[in-house]
């Protein structure tokens, strides 16, 4: 496999690291949090700029409302909560105060999706990229590893406009580049094929990876692309991809309604109708187990992504 890893890294960690850095870069940043401070990882950013720190307690509407007011007087506010609450508990004032006006506000978004694992379904996210994306306005991103949590985190202090950032609970492979660059609306073709293309974001990149390495060696040749933004799209990338392989796999851990993959067949279908196969939860809810029961379970694996290619392959 041309990606290899040597350690594993909570994706949230690679956010709470930027955020830090961002401490000494940037002036304008300001961070604040519901309660959440270890989860979110914000330790490091407190100890360089108290200042710069609010606390708010469980108040999470409160939270992004504040936030938009600090956005008008110039500072670059990113908020931090679990996703669950920092979506579905607040849409109402992310599209109000943020969307509406285009405020200068990040959303920052941790224990998104099934591998929260044991604190179930009550937590377990699996809407909020179709919530977020529907916001005019709002880019959605969505990291595959602690080194591109990392870097997508420096890199939204310095766009203008509302972003929500969508990171995760469990220790991943880190297998990106430290020092590849994060280009926001940019996908990653991180290996080529002939026979399919993979199209996986967050942490479905890496298990998309290990099964186009185990397709291989079956005489299947998988084309991976990594979407870390999946709004707006990085249409070209998948265009040419497709132009070539002719069908195309999407990888996700979300809902498949409103995530990445429609994203996908919605664009193709304006543009190159092409076959496609879903690699997501089938419209339902979580339950409490590991994160990795829960992968296998509800089939967004790496054995889900190989059954996925072998089905659209079959037709």
């Amino acid at each position: 496999m041309k990606y290899t890893y040597t350690e594993k890294k909570d994706t949230r960690s690679g956010f709470g690291a930027g955020l830090a850095e961002l401490a000494d870069k940037n002036p304008n940043v300001v961070a604040l949090c519901a309660d959440l401070i270890g989860s979110l990882k914000m330790e490091k950013f407190i100890e360089k700029a108290p200042e710069r720190f609010f606390q708010v307690g469980i108040a999470e509407a409160n939270m992004i409302g504040i936030a938009a007011g600090l956005s008008i007087t110039g500072k670059i506010p990113f908020t931090g909560t679990f996703a669950n609450f920092s979506t579905s508990r607040v849409y109402d004032q992310i599209r109000q105060s943020v969307a509406y006006s285009g405020k200068n506000v990040k959303i920052c978004a941790s224990h998104a999706g099934l591998t929260l694992g044991e604190d179930g379904a009550t937590h377990q996210v699996l809407e909020d990229i179709g919530m977020m994306k529907m916001l005019p306005g709002m880019t959605v991103i969505n990291p595959c590893d602690y080194n591109q949590t990392k870097a997508a985190t420096i890199a939204i202090a310095d766009f203008e406009g509302p972003v929500y950032l969508r990171f995760g609970r469990p220790t991943v492979p880190v297998f990106i580049p430290e020092d590849m660059p994060f280009e926001i609306g940019k996908g990653i073709m991180l290996q080529e094929g002939t026979d399919v293309t993979i199209v996986a974001t967050g942490h479905l990149v890496w298990e998309s990876l290990v099964a186009a390495d185990e397709l291989e060696k079956e005489g299947i040749s998988c084309e991976v692309i990594n979407i870390h933004t999946i709004k707006p799209l990085d249409e070209e990338i998948i265009l040419k991809s497709v132009e070539k392989t002719g069908k195309i796999v999407t990888a996700e851990e979300h809902n498949y309604l409103g995530g990445l993959g429609e994203s996908v067949a919605g664009m193709l279908a304006r543009k190159r109708p092409t076959r496609q196969e879903f690699v997501a939860v089938n419209d339902t809810f979580g339950e409490s187990a590991t994160p990795a029961e829960l992968m296998k379970k509800y089939k967004i694996d790496a054995a889900a992504v190989k059954e996925a290619v072998k089905r659209i392959l079959e037709k």
